[in-house]
């Protein structure tokens, strides 16, 4: 039976409300490579220093994951924490969905490769590109599957190694980002709303703002594409920053309207760990105070779809996350991609 609203939810369009099950996430785990890249290492790479990047950024250091650790490993040892925490076994994982814009290879897909070292062999399994919005929309497609009675149980993980795609001659985007791995599994908790409500969008016509040109069908890689840096992270800083705060108070702005709610009313708010400036623009146009906010971004940088996974693991296990608290996870990447979700924990 699906359980009665909760009077602090009245909006129909809410989740809850739909004539399917309600999706929670009951495991979440996250790993983090052991090498720490600290600002004052990248002092000897590129010209900038340990202030320039902390004003600019927010980033004091990041983890780089070893040469022989790729995307499938960091998602499958974050995979396997979300799983025991969930009290299920990797044989009752129905789907795998790895958002990841660092996949190990072209084909197959990196969801398969997590599949097989987790022993998770009943499951489907497919990787989705939304770059750093990835993990949202992970959430949303896994709901849906769970809603509907597809499956049971739904394993979302966002994984980088963007370290791979990064350019350590470039002082603008070298300081930015680091590697790592979020999970959770999905599930109908009886008596529990979970997911109220996601928020995807997208606008294409920016694509050009923040890309890695090479690597595709348009730009196979070739000696002349290596020399020229296009397998690498280009971005357009500054107008990559306010479209990203734009978009992630919209998106927050929509999430919260279709539950109804206000911001006062949410216990913890995290943000896609970008970049300091835009974690705190966005946190003053929502009326975010300090203390629902959530930053690790000192610590691990941008981890791309990885991001708000990370963050969603330590805020749980540091205790600011506890059942029934509202929590907002919001998002921005590439394409351009943004998102926003409402949870009731």
């Amino acid at each position: 039976m699906i359980p009665a609203p909760s009077s602090r939810f009245k909006n129909p369009r809410a989740r809850y409300n739909f004539q399917g099950r309600t999706v929670s996430i009951t495991g979440v785990g996250s790993y983090l490579p052991a090498r720490v890249l600290t600002n004052h290492e990248i002092e000897k790479m590129v010209d900038t220093s340990d202030e320039w990047i902390m004003t600019r950024t927010g980033v004091k250091e990041r983890r780089i994951a070893a040469k022989d650790e790729f995307t499938s490993d960091l998602g499958a040892k974050a995979a396997g924490r979300a799983i025991k925490m969930a009290g299920v076994t990797a044989d009752q994982i129905d789907l795998i969905i790895v958002a990841t814009c660092t996949p190990d290879m072209l084909f197959p897909s990196t969801a398969c490769l997590v599949q097989q070292k987790i022993g998770a062999r009943r499951a489907a399994a497919f990787d989705l590109e939304a770059a750093c919005a990835g993990f949202i929309y992970g959430l949303e497609i896994g709901q849906q599957f769970i809603m509907s009675r597809t499956y049971d149980a739904v394993l979302v993980i966002g994984a980088e190694k963007i370290s791979t795609i990064t350019n350590w001659k470039d002082r603008n985007t070298c300081v930015l980002f680091g590697d790592g791995a979020g999970a959770v599994v999905l599930q109908n908790r009886p008596q529990s709303h979970g997911l109220l409500t996601a928020v995807m969008g997208a606008d294409g016509t920016k694509a050009e703002l923040l890309k890695v040109p090479g690597g595709g069908s348009r730009c196979p890689a070739t000696a002349e594409s290596v020399s020229t840096d296009q397998h690498y992270v280009q971005m357009e800083g500054k107008e990559t920053f306010k479209h990203a705060v734009q978009a992630m108070q919209t998106a927050a702005q929509e999430a919260l309207r279709r539950c109804e709610i206000d911001i006062t009313k949410i216990k913890c708010v995290i943000p896609h760990q970008a970049n300091r400036r835009i974690i705190d623009a966005v946190g003053v146009r929502l009326g975010v105070r300090p203390d629902q906010m959530f930053v690790n971004l000192d610590k691990y940088g941008n981890t791309s779809a990885a991001s708000v996974a990370i963050a969603l693991d330590e805020a749980v296990s540091s205790g600011r996350i506890q059942r029934g608290d509202l929590i907002l996870l919001v998002v921005f990447g590439a394409g351009l991609t943004w998102g926003a979700a409402v949870i009731e924990w």
